[in-house]
């Protein structure tokens, strides 16, 4: 008997999916793509602390369908994580390590660390290969310092002084590139993430909105929602209200879309049908 019939389990990597696929594409189905999404999220370290800055502009394909959404999570109160990629799933990826970590705070005893977020991130990542649309900042403040990292949606990590990730990564990181330096002031550090982000807003599509700011600094958390609004719409210079009686019209009429209808009671008696009494007086 074999550990098929046996019902054991194999370890490893299951690539059945592959000769599925392969299938279906020789019989003219077309493959899935991964969808294009649309962020500009950045992280850098300072001399007190950690940086972190995102966009707010959520989109749907060519459809803006959110000009203030929040991109910036809450791991620990000096943990934050951006999220980039499909919405849904850096909100709640987000929000199970946040459970997880006050789990292992409660169990440790101990202030929890960023790697300590940053393993379970990457391993859950991981885990899905892929399928988890998240491409995460990490940033915040622990016993070793302000630590700093990146993880892709595959659960590949890197530790860097400064970060950028989204689709306006690379307007973002040209900004870092040239600008950057080790032991920033606290205000230089946050004028140099806003624009950057503004870089990412102004040059990517899919970027756009405001500006989010979040300072971790060794003993406090500052969160500065949309610290900086560069596309707030202007007031208009005319009215384009017209007056009433503008455009003529020759008729006029009133319908009442109110529809009554006799309900009868549990004691009011049915009607009677008179035309079958009256056929059967006739005939006889």
């Amino acid at each position: 008997m074999t550990s098929a019939t046996m019902g054991e389990s194999r370890s490893g990597f299951d690539f059945s999916g592959h000769v599925r696929n392969a299938a279906l594409s020789a019989r003219g189905h077309a493959m899935p793509r991964a969808t294009s999404t649309g962020t500009t999220i950045v992280g850098l370290i300072y001399k007190d602390g950690v940086v972190l800055g995102a966009d707010t502009r959520a989109t749907e394909g060519p459809i803006v369908a959110d000009k203030n959404c929040e991109k910036i999570h809450y791991i620990t109160e000096s943990i934050r994580c951006c999220g980039a990629g499909t919405a849904a799933d850096t909100e709640f990826v987000t929000n199970m390590i946040s459970s997880n970590m006050q789990l292992h705070e409660l169990h440790t005893r101990k202030r929890p660390r960023v790697l300590t977020a940053m393993t379970m991130l990457k391993q859950r990542l991981f885990q899905y290969q892929g399928h988890i649309g998240a491409a995460l900042v990490l940033g915040g403040y622990d016993t070793t310092g302000p630590q700093l990292f990146t993880i892709a949606p595959h659960g590949s990590t890197d530790k860097l002084p400064y970060v950028t990730m989204g689709s306006g990564s690379l307007a973002a990181m040209s900004v870092f590139e040239s600008r950057w330096r080790a032991e920033m002031e606290e205000a230089d550090a946050i004028q140099l993430v806003v624009d950057a982000i503004e870089s990412g807003i102004f040059n990517d599509l899919g970027s756009g909105s405001n500006v989010d700011v979040c300072v971790i600094r060794e003993k406090s958390t500052e969160m500065l929602r949309n610290y900086r609004m560069p596309n707030e719409r202007a007031q208009k210079e005319q009215s384009y209200k017209f007056p009433r009686g503008t455009t003529k019209f020759t008729k006029e009429e009133i319908r009442s879309m109110v529809v009554k209808e006799d309900v009868l009671g549990f004691d009011t008696p049915a009607p009677t049908d008179t035309t079958e009494e009256a056929m059967d007086t006739d005939a006889s």
